[in-house]
């Protein structure tokens, strides 16, 4: 790929050694998401997820910490739980019986006798922790990377943006309603890509989908002087500034209502720029693989099942403080656009399916994909942070993406990777307290 040109190789969405690298240089070394904390309230919770491929079990400790570690069992490699999510005080492995508690440590076995003294260590044989947990604001990451860059560092100044959706009022978020899966036949990182910059498909492929939701109104209009690609350490946000566009497309004026009640608030707390791209057509990626319509209030994680299939994960993310009418009219809104049966949602799934079957094909593949949208409309931006490039329709932020997938397939070391930009908030650790242009 060249970047700076402006073009991708088609054979990074199929080929199996490119895919199978992923999983060891990105998947294996990446922040990843795994949880939001909303999802383990109490001591003895627990979830399931994957990272990467690797299948792993997050719980809740007694003392309130999370820890995350591999769902497989160190005896034959079984999984040692089978369910999506609960409460439990241990779990056992089916096929011998070997039992661990909510940290993962071995707690005893079936027919513990016929060990001999000195065949297994208790100590040594609990299941294996990720190396490093770390939370965001109610989001928790995890990493099987023992070195390299820490979480703020990871996020960077894409706080700035998060803190739109994850801190927009006092009390945070929550996930609601259970968690949504799917199986798509497409590689995972058309998804990503599609959600941190694509607005420019929306108004075409959306077309029927919004006008079916609001009375026969279509997508919309881009205003290309006032709004923005942002880019942060392969972090994308694409955004407008009039502050009403995905709530529009929501169809449900009690939640327009809601937010515009809360906006000047809002503005106080986060600054008057934020205030007025929160509620925006807007939406955005977290690199590797999380996506979210801040305004739509779908959250998603696509989990990659090989080259030519992903996993996708969706939930409803909204306010704590929200009134729970507003949190029924939210999920409603979500179902009906982005849930699987949703009308955007089909249109998406569809393309990218398409996309990666034709560009597998012995002599399309060789072919170069064009990413050359808005090359020339960098900017450089008093109030917002990262890469930032005038224009809501650009390739910017997808380049972005797959400029730090670059970055990671060919590092060996992920603290010399290059900081893309070099970073503007460093040593703020909370945004709301940012002074002077940042506040606006």
């Amino acid at each position: 790929m060249d970047l700076k040109e402006g073009w991708l190789d088609r054979r990074i969405f199929s080929d199996a050694e490119i895919y199978e690298e992923e999983l060891y240089r990105i998947f294996a070394r990446s922040w990843l998401f795994v949880a939001h904390e909303s999802q383990l309230p109490k001591a003895g919770d627990f979830l399931t997820t994957h990272m990467g491929e690797d299948a792993v079990i997050v719980t809740r400790q007694p003392d309130g910490s999370i820890k995350v570690y591999l769902n497989s069992c160190p005896h034959r490699g079984n999984k040692v739980c089978f369910a999506d999510a609960g409460n439990t005080r241990r779990f056992v492995c089916n096929y011998h019986g070997w039992a661990f508690n909510t940290a993962g440590e071995l707690q005893g076995m079936h027919e513990e006798y016929c060990y001999d003294e000195g065949d297994i260590d208790r100590k040594k044989n609990g299941l294996r922790q990720v190396a490093r947990v770390g939370s965001y604001k109610g989001l928790v990451f995890a990493t099987f990377a023992e070195d390299g860059p820490s979480l703020d560092a990871w996020l960077g100044d894409f706080r700035w943006y998060l803190d739109m959706l994850l801190d927009n009022e006092e009390g945070g978020t929550e996930l609601i309603g259970g968690c949504i899966k799917s199986v798509i036949s497409a590689n995972w990182k058309f998804g990503v890509e599609n959600f941190i910059g694509d607005a420019y498909h929306a108004g075409w492929t959306h077309d029927s989908g919004c006008r079916s939701m609001n009375n026969g109104q279509p997508f919309p209009p881009i205003d290309m002087d006032n709004s923005y690609h942002a880019s942060v350490n392969g972090h994308g946000w694409e955004f407008g500034t009039e502050g009403v566009g995905d709530l529009f497309l929501l169809g449900r004026p009690k939640v327009m209502e809601y937010y515009e009640k809360i906006r000047p608030k809002m503005a106080d707390r986060l600054g008057t720029m934020r205030s007025q791209i929160f509620g925006s057509v807007a939406s955005a990626s977290i690199f590797p693989n999380v996506s979210f319509l801040p305004g739509i209030s779908t959250f998603r994680q696509w989990q990659p099942k090989g080259p030519m299939q992903f996993e996708l994960k969706t939930w409803v993310i909204v306010n704590k403080a929200m009134p729970d009418d507003i949190k029924d009219e939210v999920t409603k809104g979500v179902m009906q656009t982005f849930g699987p049966g949703g009308t955007f949602e089909m249109d998406d799934g569809e393309n990218w399916e398409n996309c990666t079957t034709v560009n597998r094909g012995v002599v399309t593949r060789h072919e170069k994909l064009h990413y050359r949208c808005g090359i020339g409309r960098q900017i450089d931006h008093d109030t917002l942070p990262g890469i930032v490039y005038r224009g809501q329709y650009n390739d910017a932020n997808q380049r972005g993406f797959y400029q730090r997938w670059l970055d990671m397939m060919e590092a060996t070391d992920l603290g010399a990777m290059p900081p893309r930009p070099e970073p503007r908030l460093t040593g703020v650790a909370e945004t709301r307290d940012l002074p002077g242009l940042f506040a606006l």
